[in-house]
């Protein structure tokens, strides 16, 4: 059997080639968009790719089932329960997927509807020969993480509630993947970082053992308290989850790869004069030391198409000003969410801003211990929690999570808020209730776009995450849209909490 991991670090994104080397049948899982890895590694190990399995209509990426279709001639296939734009293969739950021959020897995979994280949810478990009575693997897609599992509220505007969701979803672990021996492999499709979960591991792979074992939903709980408990403090929805799922269900077009092309000065600020967004994604020193004023900024250092997704819309027209030799890859970044409205890039931005001082502005930036002298409180002694990882993850959180839901979050302040300043918290609700600064608001980076008519313009902004890099991406979003006065925390929560003890 061939088996293969690919991992995407930049999107915590794991997709799979499974082929069986006696006959060089093969299907990928979960593909990303750009597949050249794909093809080249089928190519050598004489595999055919004959089938294309989605384990759900993926939200935060786009997927490459259409470019492989073109590339392979390969069917797509999806569980029974989706709806696409184009033709699929419908997979039934129990239906026996053989790579083998005529005989029924071979690698097999057995679909099995996992409803819960959305309606078409499948995994895929995995057999070496199809006498194992150990599976080689399954495949859990968005249904089980190594460390949590599929978050239930992405379909709320589709008239699902989070409730009936993560009640399908607690029935699909414990009456499928949880009837699994204990040795079988778990292969997810995302990892430590993705906003399709909250607690997710760093590992990309596990056993059903261990996951039963150490995984904080699969505890035995009633099912009220599982539901009560996956719906409380998931990460706010990046605004281009939307735009993906409906590309990736309705059908989009293909990646045209390649360097986007090279714009003069001129032509990037017409463009901008136009509507198009400046996109800044040179490392955060290099930004906050200089940058072209309107500019925003997220770098490729950081999940840039993540959070670049967070505060360009989906269709907005992009240019780039990326570190001379990072463009290209900053587009296939792009496009990997589905941005393909990259106009060009404006070359070596920073010998522009030397040679064009009066368009360039510097970030304000303040330490912790200036915190006061702007009117704000900073608690003495040890702070109430620390933060969590920068990609807006935080630790499980408590079974009783009724009261993570006592107070809106985002409504009122941890404390009365400082007079004339307004302190924005841009991390993730789960952060915020795992403590914030006294009198900060909590706003997170993925929603600030939707929320910015919630802030006074006219009143100063200082704004944190947990260590600096998604209050930078805050600060650039506020003052393209008219903030003059806003700074943010230079190592954020973990530097003002550790400050005040």
């Amino acid at each position: 059997m061939h088996f293969a991991q690919y991992y995407l670090d930049c999107l915590s994104q794991a997709s799979y080639l499974i082929g069986d080397e006696t006959t060089g049948r093969a299907v990928l899982v979960d593909p990303r968009r750009d597949i050249d890895d794909y093809l080249h590694d089928a190519e050598a190990a004489g595999l055919r790719i004959e089938l294309v399995i989605e384990t759900h209509v993926h939200a935060d990426f786009l997927s490459g089932h259409l470019e492989l279709a073109r590339a392979t001639g390969a069917t797509v296939a999806f569980g029974e329960a989706a709806e696409t734009g184009f033709p699929i293969r419908r997979l039934r739950d129990g239906e026996r997927l053989s790579l083998g021959a005529d005989d029924g020897q071979g690698v097999t995979l057995t679909v099995l509807a996992t409803p819960g994280h959305t309606l078409e949810s499948i995994c895929l478990v995995l057999h070496e020969h199809p006498e194992d009575d150990v599976p080689f693997g399954v495949l859990t897609g968005d249904t089980l993480f190594v460390g949590d599992v599929g978050r239930p509220d992405l379909l709320s505007a589709a008239g699902h509630t989070p409730q009936d969701m993560a009640a399908r979803l607690h029935r699909s672990l414990h009456t499928k993947l949880l009837t699994l021996p204990d040795a079988t492999r778990v292969f997810p499709a995302h990892g430590a970082g993705s906003a399709c979960g909250r607690n997710l591991s760093s590992e990309t792979s596990s056993t059903i053992g261990d996951q039963r074992r150490l995984n904080y939903a699969l505890q035995p709980m009633p099912e009220a308290d599982f539901v009560r408990l996956v719906t409380a403090g998931q990460p706010t929805t990046p605004g281009y989850f939307a735009h993906d799922a409906a590309l990736n269900r309705d059908g989009h077009p293909l990646l045209e790869p390649g360097p986007p092309p090279a714009l003069t000065l001129d032509e990037a600020l017409a463009a901008r004069d136009q509507g198009a967004a400046l996109l800044d994604c040179r490392p955060l020193a290099a930004y906050t030391r200089a940058h072209l004023a309107g500019s925003l900024h997220t770098s490729l250092d950081t999940r840039f198409a993540e959070y670049a997704g967070s505060v360009v819309a989906p269709g907005t027209p992009i240019v780039l000003l990326a570190t001379p030799g990072t463009e290209q890859e900053a587009r296939l970044r792009l496009a990997r969410i589905g941005y393909d409205h990259v106009l060009g890039h404006l070359p070596d931005p920073a010998a522009v801003l030397d040679r064009r001082p009066e368009l360039s502005r510097s970030s304000r930036r303040i330490r912790q211990e200036e915190l006061a002298a702007h009117g704000c409180r900073v608690a003495q002694g040890e702070p109430t929690a620390g933060g969590s990882a920068e990609g807006g993850q935080s630790g499980a959180p408590a079974a009783d999570a009724e009261s993570a839901d006592a107070r809106p979050v985002g409504t009122e302040p941890v404390d009365a808020e400082p007079v004339g300043v307004q302190l924005i918290d841009v991390r993730n609700p789960a952060e915020y209730e795992d403590g914030a600064l006294p009198g900060a608001r909590n706003v997170p980076l993925a929603g600030l776009s939707d929320r910015l008519t919630e802030l006074d313009p006219a009143r100063p902004v200082i704004l944190y995450c947990r260590s600096g890099n998604r209050s930078v991406i805050a600060a650039a979003l506020l003052e393209a849209h008219g903030f003059t006065e806003v700074c943010d925390v230079i190592g954020g929560y973990d530097a003002a909490g550790a400050g005040a003890g």
